[in-house]
């Protein structure tokens, strides 16, 4: 264990985090110092079992883990779809779990159905566009956005929106449903392509011990 090198893991930020780690105590994995809310540390060290950690806003989290940064990333599937980094995905933890949609006013439904050229608005754009390109074969044109995207249909900037939906109840509240379902979406683990080859035995045990939690938990 003397000269074993640490395993870096990237978190998202937030929610997720707080699941991811959840999860690890189930194998045993701990990191006490992360719980200190007041803590204004960066990364986060458990020596005994030479591994650290570190939080990162979601998109960020591929990226740490394609340039080596971080080993190992646990970040949601929608950002590994859209950022497009060159990553191994291990993993779907089943945590985390909501849908990305196309979403709009109720009359909008019969324009997605006659794949006439309409404006999408989204955070996503690559996305929007592998799912009207390559899956409708519609033609459309894609406004990125980085607030509330609600918003676009109902001033008239796009006639729908592609976005994550959870519950459905912001939608609701404002005139929107759901009109179709691009994809499911939860938590998953990626791992940086060098390090499964370096560090195989230890991650792949991380995997297994990771799958016989998430197991023991449905």
């Amino acid at each position: 264990m003397e000269n074993e090198r640490y395993l870096t893991f990237a978190l998202g930020k937030g929610r997720l985090a707080k699941q991811t780690l959840e999860t690890f105590e189930k194998i045993g994995i701990t990191c006490e110092e992360m719980k200190d809310p007041k803590t204004r540390k960066l990364i986060f060290v458990n020596e005994e079992l030479k591994l650290r950690f570190f939080l990162a806003k979601g998109p960020d989290v591929p990226t740490y883990v394609e340039y080596g940064a971080a080993d190992i990333g646990i970040v949601g599937a929608d950002t590994i779809m859209e950022e497009g980094r060159n990553i191994y995905e291990v993993l779907d933890l089943g945590f985390g779990k909501c849908r990305m949609c196309v979403c709009g006013p109720k009359e909008s439904k019969e324009l997605l159905e006659h794949q006439q050229l309409i404006r999408v608005a989204t955070k996503y754009p690559k996305i929007a566009k592998q799912y009207f390109y390559n899956q409708k074969h519609q033609t459309v044109e894609i406004i990125k956005l980085n607030g509330s995207i609600e918003l676009a249909p109902i001033v008239g900037l796009s006639e729908v929106i592609v976005d994550i939906v959870e519950t459905g109840s912001t939608l609701r509240e404002n005139g929107l449903e759901v009109l179709e379902e691009v994809c499911p979406l939860s938590a998953r683990m990626v791992v940086n392509q060098v390090s499964m080859k370096m560090e195989y035995d230890r991650i792949t045990k991380l995997i297994a011990d990771l799958k016989g939690a998430l197991d023991i938990l449905e």
